[in-house]
């Protein structure tokens, strides 16, 4: 069997050796009691790199989210959202099934902002008027996944705070791979999440880990978020199972997302050679890589499954893009194999 080339997602990361080791050796208590020593210990881990006051650990990165947004927003108001956000599209409508809060989607920008004039247009003239349902929460997604993995300048972020400091709401971000925002533009996250009330990170993406996300924010939010949390049936027991890898995944595996920076750009720079595959490289700015299929045998649907049956694995992410994500599992050689299987699937078989 030919080996596996999976550029699906970073999600398929494996744990590595280090993180295996920890969970054997984790101390272990009741979480929900809030005795677990290693999940305290990941979540101060956690809201010390991103600059916050406290952080508490979650089973996955869409009730991280939710609770998050619960936390935020009263029942009946509205949180601002990109059209183009995963919030939005992926996770099930959570806000408005469990949380009684109205979607305001707005145009995402190329690059993954969302224009102030927009968010302006939001907020109505007349507050006061009880016909309204009003903004209370603003969402960012950094970087930003459907976008291509594009990062939110950090003068961009600035002029979103004051924005959301004027109109008295606070900021969330779904900084799901935030490290690697960090990375691209050479800053601590902290230096990224500062803009921000909250922030959502996950483990289980380019860091490695196998499982859970956290939010960080200030003392009194988070213990907002942990009562939601045991509501949605996040509640763990000995949860440092899983946590004692997501420690390790913070402490030994931000630094290394420069290497499938680097890969995503060289898989970038080989597709744009090749006839049939349209892409932009100047927009891959971390490890996502998004591409077209223009070639007059191959859709992107035969593409990916020709691609499958030679040992690469892509997938389709809206609109007919093909997204290629790079990661702890691929290697330089894997990148270069994978533009030979392209290049062999791309010639033109019709003449």
């Amino acid at each position: 069997m030919k080996p596996l080339i999976e550029l699906r997602s970073d999600t398929f990361t494996l744990p590595t050796q280090q993180m295996m080791d920890a969970i054997q050796e984790a101390v272990l208590g009741d979480d929900v009691y809030g005795e677990d020593p290693t999940v305290r210990q990941l979540e101060q881990e956690a809201a010390r790199k991103l600059g916050k006051e406290a952080a508490i650990f979650m089973p996955s990165g869409t009730m991280a989210n939710l609770a998050t947004l619960m936390a935020h927003c009263p029942r009946g108001s509205k949180v601002i959202v990109g059209n183009e956000t995963d919030i939005y599209i992926y996770e099930a409508g959570g806000a408005a099934v469990c949380g009684g809060i109205m979607y305001e989607p707005i145009p995402t920008q190329p690059d993954g902002r969302l224009d102030i004039a927009d968010m302006e247009q939001v907020f109505p003239l007349e507050p006061e008027d009880p016909q309204f349902a009003l903004p209370s929460l603003i969402c960012l997604e950094n970087p930003h996944n459907r976008m291509g993995g594009r990062v939110l300048p950090l003068p961009y972020l600035e002029e979103v705070r004051a924005f959301a400091n004027e109109k008295a709401v606070p900021v969330h971000m779904d900084g799901a791979r935030l490290f690697n925002a960090a990375v691209a533009l050479g800053v601590d996250a902290s230096e990224i999440a500062r803009y921000a009330d909250s922030v959502q990170i996950c483990l289980s993406k380019g860091l490695s880990a196998p499982i859970g996300s956290l939010v960080v924010g200030t003392e009194d939010f988070i213990q907002k978020v942990y009562r939601l949390r045991k509501m949605l049936g996040g509640g763990m027991r000995q949860a440092g199972i899983i946590a004692a890898p997501g420690l390790v995944a913070l402490q030994q595996m931000t630094d290394r997302l420069a290497v499938d920076h680097a890969n995503a750009l060289r898989l970038a720079r080989g597709l744009a050679e090749i006839p049939g595959i349209v892409t932009h490289v100047e927009d891959v700015e971390t490890n996502i890589v998004f591409f077209r299929i223009d070639h007059p045998v191959h859709t992107w649907q035969t593409f990916i499954e020709a691609a499958h049956a030679h040992g690469l694995r892509v997938a389709e992410l809206g609109h007919g893009r093909i997204r290629a994500v790079t990661h702890s599992g691929i290697e330089t050689a894997d990148i270069d194999k994978a533009l030979s299987i392209v290049r062999e699937l791309l010639r033109d078989q019709s003449v």
